[in-house]
């Protein structure tokens, strides 16, 4: 790798990605929605532009060698519109500019959403077929949008998908931070038995993920064409967890429970009424949350660690560590 292109680069992960390019010397370009002096102070180019603008993007291939396609419209709630234009025309977008501009590798940041079929999932692995159950626009679209990419991996631009689980850690904006102000408002209810394992992924870590996919696809290229789930590699008890994050940033205890079947028919009965009368308004339950909430999902990561030597380097322990020091959410 000598010049890269990070999608998203000012975002979360994103950020991540080219803070560790940076420090292997490589060169960095960040297509994003804005400017962002954090990461020009690391040395990278930001171009402000829109994915689904199929112009912008072509016209910042030049010398581009590794794209990593990190941008991307997250969430539970929305227009289907919404998330098929930054998650499906996007990926196109940014996949036939890679394509005319001769990229030779090719790193898509996905879900392990992508297989979610609302049962139990304990160890899962690639060999999972994709979700014909899903009932959030985001699942859906990543599901397409994984299969463009990987249907586009060939001999001129060798691809791969990487599948992280709940990322999470020092300026994390969207997982922690709503744990934190739901669980401040009181708004959060132990959802089920309480007894799902789910697996989480230190960010540091999945930042790492992706840099090593994109040296394998750039060396033996033993990934092209595959997924590979990303995680801490040790499922934690969710609400176990939520209870040490609550009271290490000194939340109260969630004390109320809510039978999965309860959670579920709620969610049904909001998503109808938003639909309705409040389409904007994400409903504080949804199925798709409900099943995530209360199901075990966890996966295996051998295949990332034969392939791409992925071994997670921040233990969970560490990663809750660092995320107090940076300060309060």
């Amino acid at each position: 790798m000598k010049k890269v292109l990070v999608t998203g680069g000012g975002g979360f992960v994103g950020s991540y990605i080219v803070k560790q390019l940076r420090a292997m010397d490589i060169s960095c370009v960040v297509l994003g929605r804005n400017i962002y002096p954090a990461i020009e102070a690391m040395g990278a180019e930001c171009v402000r532009g829109d994915i689904a603008d199929a112009a912008c993007v072509h016209d910042i291939m030049e010398d581009i060698d590794t794209v990593f396609h990190v941008a991307a419209l997250a969430g539970i709630w929305g227009k289907w519109e919404d998330y098929h234009r930054i998650n499906v025309l996007g990926t196109e977008n940014v996949l036939a500019a890679s394509r005319k501009n001769g990229v030779r590798n090719f790193i898509y940041t996905s879900t392990p959403s992508v297989v979610f079929n609302g049962d139990d999932i304990i160890n899962g692995d690639e060999s999972l077929p994709y979700g014909n159950n899903v009932l959030c626009h985001y699942a859906k679209s990543k599901i397409i949008a994984e299969k463009l990419v990987l249907a586009n991996n060939s001999g001129e631009m060798k691809s791969c998908a990487i599948r992280p689980h709940l990322i999470w850690g020092p300026g994390d904006p969207h997982l922690i931070p709503r744990l934190l102000e739901r669980g401040r408002q009181k708004e959060l209810k132990k959802v089920g038995n309480g007894k799902n394992l789910v697996d989480i992924s230190y960010v540091e870590n999945v930042a790492t993920a992706h840099i090593l996919a994109a040296q394998n696809l750039e060396d033996s290229g033993s990934a092209a064409g595959k997924a590979y789930f990303i995680s801490q590699g040790e499922p934690v008890n969710l609400w176990d967890w939520i209870d040490d994050l609550f009271l290490r940033f000194q939340v109260p205890a969630i004390e109320k429970r809510v039978p999965f079947a309860l959670a579920y028919a709620a969610g049904s009965i909001l998503e109808k009424i938003h639909t309705v009368f409040a389409p904007d308004k994400e409903p504080k339950m949804t199925r798709f949350l409900a099943e995530q909430l209360a199901k075990s999902h966890c996966f295996s990561i051998k295949n990332a660690a034969k392939d791409l030597g992925y071994i997670p380097s921040i233990s969970t322990e560490e990663g809750l560590n660092r995320l107090c020091e940076a300060g309060s959410l």
